[in-house]
């Protein structure tokens, strides 16, 4: 599917960019741009991956005349750009809303005017019921892309929500590691929050099934796992070896939720199984002779201590 094909990725310098690009070089394209705005992050990217394959393009997904420039000849879409940081677009919503609902539609009129064969949007559980703004944004961005299809202009548009993606940059796991290393201690925000977690490796494998098997108007949801914020922090204080850590709770942020949800109230009627991979939901079409209909609200699992350690330790975390 992708051999000798031209894919765009935005983000593409951001973690799930980089091992996206990753497993795309292994799959023989033709070339990979990659669409960021972040001149430093663009320089260390092209360190670690020297391939004649890549080019880099310097832009915002805010400007629409040189994301037109940058998907011409393209036949694939990842958008995965965002401001995804709860706090931070709490505090800047209207930053939020340029960059994850506007941007998000300029890649459609670019992607329509350049005739782009797939575009796949990559979500977040947090788009599901959301309360921050950073979820509303997000869910506002997915309600786009499904609309997009019925343009019947000939690109096909889906999405794909994820969770929390182990180990990138901003996320609790090197947070805790480096509280722990320079105070002494860690900080949750609630002993009790819940979130899904899934590994780069399995979230772009993921990303890429889905991509193969989209028809356009989808939302696929990523089946994942889920392990208690505490029980992380205790793994991650005991691989210290130190005996004086203390974890300390601090009290939630504006617009956190306890735990996540994968599908919203809304949603479920739309929503089918797959596989063990994926559900998906369907907006625009009630029903799918060829999937089963969604029986039950699915819950995660929640791994323990010892299954969080096995994660961490395959990952190279710890």
């Amino acid at each position: 599917m992708f051999k000798n094909s031209n894919i765009l990725v935005t983000g593409g310098t951001g973690s799930w960019g980089e091992e996206l690009v990753r497993q795309l070089l292994s799959l023989h394209p033709n070339k990979i741009i990659i669409y960021s705005r972040n001149e430093n992050s663009q320089v260390e990217l092209r360190r670690k991956m020297d391939d004649n394959c890549i080019d880099f393009f310097i832009g915002d997904i805010r400007d629409k005349e040189a994301l037109t420039r940058a998907t011409y000849n393209v036949d694939f879409i990842f958008h995965l750009a965002a401001l995804k940081h709860v706090p931070i677009c709490e505090e800047n919503p209207l930053e939020a809303i340029k960059t994850n609902v506007i941007g998000t539609q300029n890649i459609i009129d670019a992607a329509i005017k350049n005739n782009v064969k797939k575009v796949i949007y990559v979500s977040t559980d947090k788009a599901a019921d959301p309360v921050n703004t950073y979820g509303m944004s997000k869910a506002l961005g997915e309600k786009l892309l499904i609309h997009a299809n019925k343009n019947q202009t000939g690109t096909q548009f889906s999405c794909v929500r994820g969770g929390n993606l182990l180990g990138s940059s901003g996320s609790v796991l090197p947070l805790f590691k480096k509280q722990i290393a320079e105070l002494g201690e860690v900080h949750i925000t609630d002993t009790r929050m819940i979130r899904y977690f899934i590994s780069p490796q399995e979230a772009i494998f993921k990303l890429l099934k889905a991509t193969r098997i989209s028809q356009g108007g989808e939302i696929f949801v990523m089946n994942m796992d889920a392990f208690r914020i505490f029980d992380l922090a205790e793994v991650l204080v005991e691989h210290s070896g130190k005996n004086d850590i203390k974890i300390i709770e601090i009290g939630t942020r504006d617009g956190e939720k306890l735990q996540e949800v994968l599908i919203a109230e809304n949603e479920k009627k739309y929503t089918f199984v797959i596989d063990n991979d994926f559900f998906v939901v369907i907006p625009y079409q009630k029903q799918s002779s060829s999937l089963a209909p969604l029986s039950h609200t699915p819950q995660p699992r929640i791994l323990t201590k010892n299954e969080i350690r096995l994660i961490l330790k395959q990952g190279d975390f710890i």
